[in-house]
């Protein structure tokens, strides 16, 4: 994981716009430290990352235990606004991918009204498999290319959306793949975000499950707890 602030993390992605060569970016957080663990396509992904930004105040936590100097927490759902209006106020052009249908749609009629001068080249929520394979996707990258955008925001849930965008880096460059998790659902207003108060104490996954449980419960109370296993098994190397 990089060790940059929420600033930081911005300036960085618009240098690896300004190189012209591609990228990923991705935020990591307990569950995806789990899956990391048992998915080898999940852990290439990351050690070919571009920037790695710390998600998620547990992984936080350990990175301040390990002595790692993290300087703060810098999730998806965090970087996509005001990365959002670095690139309006640069002019340049961004592609929403993700959402449920309409959703896309409505964030960037919103993301418009916050960020004049923004430009949305292209948007969609096209259907992508648990291995991060689009539906139609030849016809969706030759849409984000002919988009020229310098920017994907990649919204299609974990670890699909890394899995995607890791594979189709290339396809796609001089674009950077940028993953958000829920962001664009945020940014359209479909779904809520934990009150920040609840994110500073590391309860954000609490919120989500109490509001999503039938999707999420698996995931937060059957995967995620491995993460106390693997944080104490590091913690003592």
């Amino acid at each position: 994981m990089d060790p940059v602030t929420l600033d930081g993390a911005v300036e960085r992605v618009l240098e690896i716009v300004a190189e012209g060569q591609g990228g990923t970016v991705f935020t990591p957080n307990a569950d995806h430290i789990v899956v990391a663990h048992e998915n080898p396509e999940f852990m290439l992904a990351y050690k070919n990352v571009s920037l790695s930004l710390v998600d998620g105040t547990p992984v936080f936590w350990l990175s301040r235990l390990l002595g790692l100097g993290l300087p703060a927490k810098v999730s998806g759902s965090d970087l996509f606004e005001p990365l959002v209006h670095a690139l309006a106020e640069k002019r340049l052009p961004i592609f929403l991918l993700g959402g449920g249908p309409g959703v896309a749609e409505l964030a960037a009629e919103k993301l418009r009204e916050r960020h004049p001068g923004l430009i949305v080249a292209g948007l969609g929520a096209p259907r992508m498999s648990p291995l991060g394979f689009l539906e139609d996707e030849e016809a969706w990258l030759a849409r984000i290319r002919a988009s020229r955008a310098a920017v994907v925001f990649v919204a299609c849930g974990a670890p699909k959306s890394e899995l995607f965008s890791a594979r189709v880096r290339d396809d796609v460059a001089p674009a950077v793949l940028v993953c958000v998790g829920a962001a664009i659902d945020f940014a359209a207003g479909t779904m809520p975000r934990a009150p920040e108060w609840i994110s500073k104490i590391g309860l954000e996954w609490a919120y989500r499950l109490f509001r999503e449980p039938r999707r999420l419960a698996k995931r937060y109370l059957v995967r995620d707890p491995k993460f106390v296993w693997l944080a104490l098994r590091n913690s003592h190397k």
